[in-house]
């Protein structure tokens, strides 16, 4: 049926959205494949648009957030940060791929390009290609899992799934409190904790 995919779409962009690290889209998707037999093909495709279009809302509703929540220094510092991926496009396209090809929350990622008003053209296309590659693999081992369904509900709560969380925290963490001017142009690390209006 049509409509099953719909929540495929629907569920990857949902995922993909939300301002802070949420399970990877590609988990709503492979829950959908197993739980109504969907086409492979179409989930990847229908399910990587949702989260490309997920990640598009976030690219345009971040600034609004950062001037709302985020000091001006800070606005300015992130600012900074996506001025110098605009230099080196190539450069921050390969960490924009290769980071969407790991099984890591793209929030930070996503953003920090959102408040320094990168435009999509210089993260979309990489993220485009790394995360259809990464859900491509992903789905296609979920008929290993929808056949060991229990080892993948207590993989839910692995060790890997608790260090990924972690790990966007800490990156969002490092995203709003090191001074990424300083840290650029100096190359010394500094801390910067009054971040909010």
């Amino acid at each position: 049926m049509w409509w099953q995919y719909i929540f495929v779409f629907l569920g990857a962009l949902l995922f993909d959205i939300v301002p802070f690290p949420f399970p990877p889209a590609f988990t709503i998707m492979m829950f959908f494949q197993i739980i109504f037999d969907l086409n492979v093909w179409l989930v990847i495709i229908i399910g990587v648009a949702g989260s490309v279009f997920g990640r598009y809302i976030l690219l345009l509703y971040a600034p609004v957030l950062a001037k709302k929540y985020l000091k001006s220094s800070k606005n300015e510092d992130i600012q900074f940060l996506g001025d110098t991926m605009r230099e080196k496009v190539w450069k921050g396209q390969l960490v924009v791929l290769a980071y969407s090809l790991l099984p890591l929350p793209t929030t930070p990622l996503f953003l920090g390009a959102g408040i320094s008003k990168l435009k999509p053209r210089y993260i979309i296309p990489a993220f485009l290609v790394g995360k259809f590659t990464s859900d491509t693999v992903a789905i296609h081992l979920s008929d290993y899992a929808s056949k060991n369904t229990q080892s993948l509900i207590d993989g839910a709560m692995s060790w890997q799934s608790v260090a990924g969380l972690i790990l966007g925290l800490v990156m969002l963490f490092c995203l709003f409190f090191i001074n990424w001017r300083t840290l650029i142009q100096t190359k010394k690390l500094q801390w910067d904790f009054k971040i909010l209006n």
